[in-house]
């Protein structure tokens, strides 16, 4: 290229420095031409030994990644090989033989402990309290005086009327014996009779009332917290204390309707109460209500039990069995040997069996079974097991069909038919 230079000397002024150049050295500045020998080398003309470079380095990077999953390779190799020999070591559990029992069929209910005989004592009279015969929770008799009135006005009328009531049995006595003679007429006789009849009913009304001033126990009983006081006002219907008979006491309970004819009057029953886990009351079945309740389809029941110590009380709660007088023989287990599961129930079975290296063992096998009734700690199993059968009687939350197992029942827990436990 050619570059054309005017001879006329023009200054530029520079941005930067704001200094003037002569003409010519701004087109020095100008860039030079390009020569052929500038140009870019393509990849195709590089150098022989650049191009080897380059293939020795993939070659290596290959030869790394190929190591790499040779490693690999052999790890996961040898993982599968130890997966395939491993033996799970066994599960150590309890066990239990399923045996055939005597069950007696029972029907189980809750039920309240209610009082023979029950009254709330309250005075019929008003007046003022001038005496108390008891004591809060004391033991009465029949006839027993427990709250007395003020009688003093009534005892002032009494003797009054009984004076009245003398004169006129003599009046009607001599009446009588001058009727007799004929000294009198019969008007004079009937006025005389009357007047002495007037005034015994006189003497009886307030010995009435004074009777009635005196609350007495009407029957034998344990009495309740006083409600009066000595000198206290009270007024006709006021509670004075409650008076129950609590030996023997009911136990007042209802089954369904379906369990009618399964039941009947002089059946035995068993009852516990929670405040006594470990004691439990016998009793007989003794009224069966001849009316089913329209709301629930049950049937109120009582049964006597005896309460010789006095420690039932009327309002506790009660579970109440009520036992038949027939027997079944059913096979039992214990409810901690049973899986169960919304599939179905199982159990674990013991057979003997062998390891990977031929040495005997126990295997635990699965067996879904059908199940009946509950009854304490043991539950009956209706189908799918036999009598003689050992079965896995805790831990089987942690087995699996075929598993290898060991027995050790230093740890067995207790199982009983009627357990009573404690409350801490």
């Amino acid at each position: 290229m050619r570059f054309f230079h005017f001879q006329e000397r023009t200054k530029v002024s520079n941005p930067i420095q704001g200094r003037a150049f002569p003409s010519h050295r701004v087109s020095s500045m100008r860039a030079p031409a390009t020569s052929p020998s500038d140009e870019v080398v393509s990849p195709s003309k590089r150098p022989p030994s650049s191009v080897k470079r380059w293939v020795v380095g993939i070659l290596l990077l290959l030869g790394v990644i190929a190591v790499l999953a040779g490693i690999k390779a052999a790890q996961i190799g040898a993982m599968i090989d130890a997966g395939a020999s491993y033996a799970q070591p066994p599960e150590s559990v309890t066990s239990v033989t399923a045996a055939a029992v005597d069950w007696q069929a029972t029907q189980r209910a809750v039920g309240t402990v209610v009082a023979l005989r029950g009254v709330t004592l309250g005075a019929e009279l008003p007046g003022i309290v001038r005496d108390i015969g008891f004591q809060d929770g004391a033991a009465v008799k029949k006839g027993q005086v427990l709250v007395q009135l003020d009688v003093s006005s009534e005892a002032a009328q009494l003797t009054g009327a009984e004076a009245d009531a003398e004169l006129a049995r003599l009046t009607h006595a001599r009446a009588k014996s001058l009727r007799e003679q004929g000294a009198n007429t019969p008007q004079e006789l009937e006025a005389a009779a009357a007047r002495a009849a007037q005034t015994q009913a006189q003497v009886a009304h307030l010995r009435t009332l004074i009777a009635k001033k005196s609350i007495r126990a009407p029957f034998d009983g344990r009495v309740g917290i006083k409600q009066v006081e000595l000198g206290q006002v009270i007024s006709p219907g006021n509670p004075v204390a409650t008076l129950h008979t609590v030996d023997p006491v009911l136990a007042e309970f209802q089954v369904p309707q379906q369990l009618l004819a399964q039941v009947k009057s002089g059946q035995k029953v068993r009852m516990r109460v929670d405040v006594f886990p470990q004691d439990t009351w016998e009793g007989t079945l003794t009224t069966i209500n001849p009316e089913v309740e329209r709301s629930s389809r049950n049937v109120r029941m009582r049964a006597t039990v005896p309460n010789t110590d006095g420690r039932l009380l009327p309002g506790m709660f009660a579970n109440i069995d009520v036992v038949a007088d027939t027997s079944r023989q059913v096979v039992a287990v214990p409810a901690t040997a049973v899986l169960f599961a919304p599939y179905g129930d199982s159990v674990y079975v013991l057979v003997e069996g062998k390891d990977a290296a031929g040495k005997a063992n126990l295997v635990a096998n699965q067996q879904f079974v059908r199940l009946g009734e509950r009854r304490g700690d043991f539950v009956e199993v209706v189908s799918g097991l036999k009598a003689g059968d050992t079965v896995v009687s805790s831990g089987v939350f942690k087995l699996r069909n075929g598993m290898s197992v060991v027995v050790n029942n230093a740890l067995a827990p207790s199982t009983e038919l009627a357990p009573q436990p404690v409350n801490p």
